[in-house]
């Protein structure tokens, strides 16, 4: 691997329901980016329609679930079960379960023209993924297809909850097909809500989790129904594609933020041979028992973010078989000898759901190629925060590199192979050393300070470093805070695109304020 260095001394309630990825616009925009963050369109869905009532007749359009000896869920089911005996099989078995209810149907196909010429098809679905505690789970599915693209074998799928006005999401779906060169599929519904009475998002999960403690039944767990839907979804443009095109669909780069990016590492931990990649963003906290521990002693107690798990007494995490068992069935990190498969994992560095490396409490067990990009002085929602206060419209570093990820796997392009070491030196002082296979066109050092471990309101500073010395270095000032902490990012130029990735980070206590 070809080597470079950079030698670094240093003393130093806003909730996602939804986040739909503002793509950067290349191609016949340029550079633009639009970013449509989904939570300022917090609207409910309509009331959930019930299926066909028995013996009416289903349109000609409409597919049903393949039968039981045919079922994708029942193939992933016993593949886990013979890989890996011994690992939870609650969430296996229930994606297996043949469901009647699983139907899907073709609502729509619409040419696009953008300053009069194509701009490409935009194909919309109608999914049934299941029926839960009695509901009927209906999601809608869009599909971007780019102009004069035949659809090859690899899809991007993007997970999300309520579904934003059509508008938009059709113009921002065009752009990300047309970026990526590959058909771009979105998935809206996940989870149906609002449920249970009017539970939504962190407290209909909450709640789930808590009847499930009540009444040990498996089927509980709002996250086992939300990852069928992916897989439904993933039957579903299987059968399209087939029918549409002609096109053997096997595979998929699944995404989705938050909640939606809980259920993509779930998703490739039911073993399902069909997901090739993934790229959750702003779920940060694999390993939850230990995750939970680690808020309560940076944070001094447990994030506000995630009082709804609080206040149905699911945190702390109750010292019972049950609890134990409940938490390792949705923890990612339990399934871990299933996630082979290259991951992009995406974070804020201000987050408030999370403490600043939480990452390192997971990321040196994760098997298999995986990269990491942490978007410096942003939050939740990927926006970066600018000196004065303000926050940018567009998250340009989170989207500039999912779409790269997501080209270079649908693609076969090789990205960037990246290792790092860490070395502390004296007085506090740090030695970052990083290899990497292709040579990037920028290198930068991120740090910031705060008073304690707690980083969620702390200023990053950007220092960028020179390219002609082999190894780069940079003398960070001493700092007047009590904690410091630093990660060094990369940029690339490939194929036409510019995106970043970084190394993992670190935190630590200035020497200057020990006792």
């Amino acid at each position: 691997m070809r080597g470079w260095n950079a030698n670094v001394c240093a003393m130093s309630k806003r909730r996602w329901s939804v986040i739909l990825c503002g793509m950067i616009l290349f191609g016949l925009l340029g550079s633009a980016v639009v970013w449509l963050g989904s939570s300022v369109w917090q609207q409910n869905l309509a009331q959930v329609s019930e299926p066909n009532a028995a013996g009416t007749e289903k349109p000609a359009s409409e597919k049903t679930a393949p039968t039981e000896g045919d079922s994708i869920g029942e193939t992933v089911r016993l593949t886990a079960g013979q890989e890996h005996k011994d690992l939870p099989r609650e969430l296996t078995d229930y994606v297996a379960q043949p469901d009647e209810h699983f139907t899907w149907s073709v609502q729509g196909r619409e040419e696009r023209w953008l300053l009069g010429r194509p701009w490409g098809t935009i194909h919309t679905l109608q999914v049934r993924s299941q029926r839960w505690q009695g509901v009927v789970w209906q999601h809608e599915v869009i599909v971007y297809i780019p102009p004069g693209l035949s659809p090859g074998q690899t899809w991007l799928l993007w997970i999300d909850g309520d579904l934003p006005p059509r508008s938009k999401v059709d113009t921002l779906g065009m752009l990300v097909a047309s970026q990526i060169r590959a058909p771009f599929a979105m998935l809206f519904g996940v989870p149906n809500q609002p449920l249970l009475g009017d539970y939504r998002e962190d407290a209909l999960i909450a709640e789930t989790l808590a009847r499930y403690l009540q009444t040990q039944r498996s089927d509980w767990p709002l996250l086992f129904p939300m990852v069928k839907s992916v897989i439904r979804c993933m039957d579903a443009l299987q059968g399209y594609a087939q029918q549409q095109w002609g096109c053997r669909l096997e595979r998929f780069v699944l995404s989705g933020a938050s909640k939606r990016g809980w259920t993509a590492w779930l998703t490739a931990a039911t073993g399902d041979p069909r997901v090739q990649a993934i790229a959750p963003l702003v779920f940060d906290t694999l390993n939850l028992p230990a995750q939970m521990a680690q808020q309560v002693r940076v944070f001094g107690r447990f994030s506000e973010m995630i009082h709804d798990y609080q206040k149905r007494g699911l945190l702390p995490i109750p010292n019972t078989s049950a609890a134990q068992r409940l938490w390792a069935m949705i923890d990612p990190w339990t399934y871990c000898p299933r996630l082979r498969m290259p991951k992009l994992i995406i974070n804020g560095t201000n987050d408030p759901y999370w403490p600043l490396d939480a990452l390192n409490l997971y990321w040196e067990g994760l098997p298999g190629d995986k990269w990491v990009l942490y978007v410096p002085n942003a939050g939740h929602y990927m926006c970066e925060r600018r000196a004065d206060g303000a926050e940018e419209s567009l998250p340009r570093r989170a989207v500039a590199t999912l779409t790269s990820f997501a080209y270079a796997q649908i693609h076969g392009r090789p990205l960037p192979r990246l290792q790092w070491h860490w070395q502390p030196l004296d007085q506090g002082q740090w030695h970052v050393q990083g290899h990497c296979d292709q040579i990037p066109c920028k290198v930068r050092l991120f740090t910031a300070t705060s008073d304690s471990r707690d980083f969620r309101q702390a200023w990053w500073q950007e220092h960028e470093l020179r390219l002609d010395q082999v190894p780069v270095q940079v003398v960070v000032p001493p700092q007047a805070k009590s904690y410091s902490a630093a990660f060094v990012e990369v940029e690339f130029a490939s194929d036409g695109r510019r995106f970043t990735l970084s190394s993992p980070l670190r935190v630590w206590e200035s020497s200057a304020h020990r006792p």
